[in-house]
């Protein structure tokens, strides 16, 4: 007997569906050792799930056919990964057993991995695959209890939640009521700019609070450099809690390279501006993403919110040098000899470094061991064009005592989030139609069109082109900068105070730090 199944498998962050044909013929003697026998290119995982499914069939109280099963996985041409395909799998040797009482599921999706008692596990990738059961007309899809709110943030198909081999049995015959499960998103408004730390617990670095908040408005990169203990990874920590608040569509396009990888919560839906801080030791694969069949690697988990680089001299040149088509293009292109897989990867990079090996180069507080070679050697571990796609280069000094007892209450998060919001609507509503959404991503032809400066302004920065011996790129981001910093001020003119600002923040330029 036949009996179809769908369920469905990820590639990349989006899915795609596979039918499970299981068919129950009698077994010949000769073929008593092939009992259960598995095509359409399974992998290793995909092949063990044979002695969970008997196992757990038969630990439910149901009987395992003594038929010759044959499972085929369509297409066929396509590798099969993961223990998704369990659930499926024994629904379908259940139907072809008579246990639904013939009924077909042609509207239904199922994803699963089964324990050997028979409870449902958890599976990667489950909003993807909503989405493309979605798309392709179904009308039901049953998967295991922790990824039913996921899945069912996906409008348009009815989410079932089921925990044990029997649950999904008596759903589909009727023994038990079926009740889809349903998110709403007014259930996640509440949480969306909730966040366990703030702004005002920072004490002192008002110009690198400064920096980071012109850094938010316009979605520049930045780089902070300062001794140990400087409060680099604290102030980079908060960056999120100062952006704009995720859309609920964006917070869905996260959800789903989360999803892929395997880091949802029970929630279901990221609500926070995802923050990543790889350690230095990090691999490129790791950073840009890798695999057999590839998988999303940091800079696709940082997609809309904040990767945040520390002691970035340490980490390797070649992981460094990766960066730059994220950086430039806002995904990230994996090919394999199979494949060509491209991930989304629009972040805002955020990195820290001392500034000499010893750190304490230019510091009052303690004194600097390193040589002027040293120095040099250090900074020189980051490649010029690499620089080049920082924007902001901060400096941030140890706090001092008095700064540190000081009681006066700073600026909160939620202050300085509305002067970035206020920043960003400008932008929004400047470049609609462009494709873009903030200064950081203007071209060439829009700097030109949207950089308007005044007189003093353009003979400031003429002079610091020359005496900085500047790039052309460092020009560019120069007023990009200013551009973001009169939009704070809600000045459509670009004037002198602005560019004086954005050439502070152009440290690595400067010839006497080289």
């Amino acid at each position: 007997m036949l009996f179809k199944v769908v369920s469905a498998a990820t590639l990349g962050i989006d899915a795609y569906l596979v039918d499970v044909e299981v068919d129950l013929s009698p077994r010949a003697g000769d073929q008593a050792g092939a009992a259960f026998i598995m095509v359409g290119l399974p992998d290793a995982a995909v092949r063990e799930s044979r002695e969970r499914i008997r196992a757990a069939i038969q630990n439910c109280g149901f009987f395992f056919p003594a038929h010759r099963v044959t499972v085929n996985l369509a297409p066929a041409d396509i590798k099969k990964e993961g223990s998704s395909f369990d659930l499926p799998i024994a629904v379908g040797i259940l139907g072809a057993s008579g246990y639904l009482g013939g009924m077909t599921l042609e509207d239904a999706l199922f994803v699963g991995e089964l324990s050997l008692d028979g409870r449902i596990r958890p599976v990667r990738g489950a909003l993807p695959i909503a989405v493309a059961a979605r798309a392709h007309g179904l009308r039901r899809m049953f998967v295991p209890e922790e990824n039913a709110r996921e899945a069912a943030l996906v409008e348009g198909i009815d989410v079932y939640s089921v925990s044990t081999l029997p649950d999904v049995v008596q759903l589909l015959t009727g023994q038990r009521a079926a009740v889809p499960v349903r998110v709403s998103p007014e259930e996640f408004s509440e949480d969306i700019n909730r966040y366990p730390i703030d702004f005002s617990e920072v004490k002192g670095q008002l110009a690198a609070k400064r920096a980071i908040e012109v850094a938010c408005a316009g979605g520049h990169n930045i780089l902070m450099i300062g001794p140990p203990g400087s409060g680099k990874t604290m102030l980079a920590k908060r960056i999120p809690t100062i952006l704009p608040p995720l859309t609920f569509d964006e917070a869905i396009e996260v959800t789903k390279i989360h999803s892929v990888a395997g880091l949802t919560s029970e929630r279901g839906l990221v609500v926070t501006r995802p923050f990543r801080a790889p350690h230095h030791t990090i691999s490129d694969a790791g950073l840009i993403g890798g695999g057999a069949v590839p998988r999303p690697g940091e800079v696709s988990l940082a997609h809309n919110g904040v990767l945040f680089l520390d002691e970035l001299p340490e980490f390797d040149r070649n992981v460094l040098e990766v960066l730059r088509q994220p950086l430039e293009d806002g995904r990230v292109t994996i090919s394999r000899a199979a494949m060509s897989l491209t991930f989304p990867a629009r972040f805002m990079l955020a990195a820290a470094m001392n500034p000499c090996p010893c750190g304490y180069w230019g510091s009052s507080l303690r004194h600097c061991t390193c040589t002027p070679a040293m120095i040099q050697r250090y900074v020189s571990k980051i490649s010029g064009p690499l620089l080049d796609r920082i924007d902001i280069h901060i400096e941030v000094p140890s706090v001092r005592f008095r700064e540190l007892i000081e009681e006066a209450p700073a600026e909160s998060s939620r202050t300085i989030r509305e002067r970035v919001i206020r920043a960003r609507a400008l932008q929004l509503q400047r470049y609609a139609g462009e494709r873009i959404y903030c200064n950081a991503q203007m071209t060439p032809r829009l700097i030109r069109a949207h950089c308007h400066l005044d007189e003093a302004a353009h003979r400031l920065l003429e002079q610091a082109v020359a005496r900085l011996g500047l790039s052309a790129r460092a020009y560019d981001r120069i007023l990009k900068v200013s551009r973001t910093i009169a939009d704070l001020e809600e000045s459509e003119i670009i004037r002198s105070h602005h560019v004086s600002e954005a050439i502070q923040y152009r440290s690595l330029d400067r010839a006497y730090w080289m």
